[in-house]
């Protein structure tokens, strides 16, 4: 039997609408969304997405896996956080860590698990979700 030596883990996450694959395998700790490091993202989605890899430094020490995100569809903030679950659980998944998951859900469980709240649809008759028609008393 031939063994892999290259370990490639993919792992997607989901926010509303926007959805995110993410790509881990050994490297030198490079984490790229959409083509471009995530060191170039605005301050506080930038700060969103380091969350996970700053827990996963404390624990494990060495960050030694690149991981790459493609994220599609949803808003910015959508895709941001869809990033950020693909990267949390590709890491878990990686290197197998039950401390590493268990600081995780510590921390914050939507780390972990998605957020399954959808927009409510349109009601027919309505103007919106959840506006009434009022009655008019004459």
């Amino acid at each position: 039997m031939i063994e892999n030596k290259y370990k490639k883990i993919i792992v997607s996450g989901k926010r509303k609408r926007a959805v995110a694959k993410a790509t881990i395998n050994e490297g030198n700790g490079k984490i790229t969304i959409n083509n471009r490091d995530y060191k170039t993202l605005d301050f506080f989605d930038k700060l969103r997405i380091e969350e996970p890899l700053r827990i996963a430094h404390n624990i494990l020490g060495k960050i030694n896996f690149n991981v790459e995100i493609k994220t599609q569809s949803g808003g910015a903030r959508g895709q941001i956080e869809a990033a950020r679950l693909a990267l949390a659980r590709a890491i878990v998944k990686f290197t197998k860590s039950q401390e590493l998951e268990d600081s995780y859900f510590d921390y914050d469980r939507t780390m972990l698990v998605a957020d399954v709240r959808r927009k409510e649809s349109r009601k027919p008759g309505d103007s919106k979700a959840r506006a009434k028609r009022q009655k008019s008393y004459r």
